[in-house]
């Protein structure tokens, strides 16, 4: 980035020639380069209105028409950020379920999506297909998460979560020992966001010498933070929670994983269960 361009900078144009490609007319526009240009299209931060409907536009040699609009939404901090590889845990063709690492996100925005797991998705699957967002993990969370590659079936899925027709359950290291060593299930029913909530904890390891426990959390709802606010309102924080527990800047990530799903699928009518290695879920040696 010049040092004589702003870090963050917006272009709006109406085409009114064909002469240029979209590259050529924002750089122009911005000062910036047809690379960087190039490089912000690519990682999902210009848009083109056409008519009614406006979408990223990802390819600079994409023919133009007179009217159309361009939106250039660029940020170098934004656009200059990186997160670990995602993995493909299986691919069912018309769904695929994902490990999502921490940092990775579940959404895009108007300055880009190169960060997201649906367009990770969308790069690095052969053959190539497009990819939608069924639920979402925090973006600080990690774990399994289920990517559509149809509209059809991407509906479908999402009916199940809608209905919870499907399983799921998550692991999370809180601090203290959870559930006084018991064994059995803990129901939390506090209300999350003024919204009915219910999640199930139960305790699989207690590490005495760190003073931490490895715990089951089910929900029967999937409210905004709910793992983490539940847990932090029964006395016992989540790891590495910035913004509902105690972690300080130089601690662990937040140590919140979704391990399993098992649901119908809605193509073949068979029951489908995954559970993600052991080597992606948290662990209390590591804390």
């Amino acid at each position: 980035m010049s040092p004589n361009l702003p870090n963050v900078l917006e272009s709006h144009l109406i085409i009114n020639s064909l002469e240029l490609d979209a590259a050529s007319l924002l750089a122009a526009d911005t000062e910036l380069s047809k690379q960087q240009i190039k490089q912000a299209m690519n990682k999902g931060a210009v848009w083109l209105t056409r008519g009614k409907q406006t979408q990223r536009l990802r390819r600079a040699k994409r023919a133009l028409k007179l009217g159309d609009e361009l939106h250039l939404y660029y940020n170098h901090q934004v656009l200059a950020h990186k997160v670990d590889a995602a993995e493909l845990i299986f691919d069912g063709g018309q769904y695929s379920i994902w490990y999502k690492p921490y940092g990775m996100l579940c959404q895009g925005s108007k300055w880009g999506d190169h960060t997201t797991i649906n367009r990770y998705a969308e790069t690095h699957l052969s053959p190539d297909r497009p990819a939608f967002i069924i639920h979402r993990l925090d973006r600080a969370a990690t774990g399994l998460v289920l990517i559509g590659h149809s509209k059809k079936t991407t509906a479908a899925l999402a009916k199940l979560f809608e209905l919870r027709l499907l399983d799921k359950y998550y692991q999370v290291i809180v601090e203290g020992q959870f559930n006084l060593g018991q064994q059995e299930s803990v129901t939390i029913g506090t209300d999350v966001d003024g919204k009915a909530a219910c999640s199930h904890a139960k305790l699989l390891q207690y590490d005495a010498e760190r003073g931490r426990s490895l715990v089951q959390v089910k929900i029967e709802s999937g409210r905004k933070h709910q793992i983490r606010i539940h847990m932090e309102s029964i006395g016992y924080p989540v790891v590495g929670d910035r913004l509902h527990g105690v972690a300080k800047e130089d601690e662990l990530n937040l140590q919140l994983t979704s391990c399993y799903l098992k649901f119908t699928c809605p193509i073949t009518d068979e029951i489908k269960e995954f559970e993600l290695p052991q080597r992606l879920r948290p662990k209390l040696s590591a804390c």
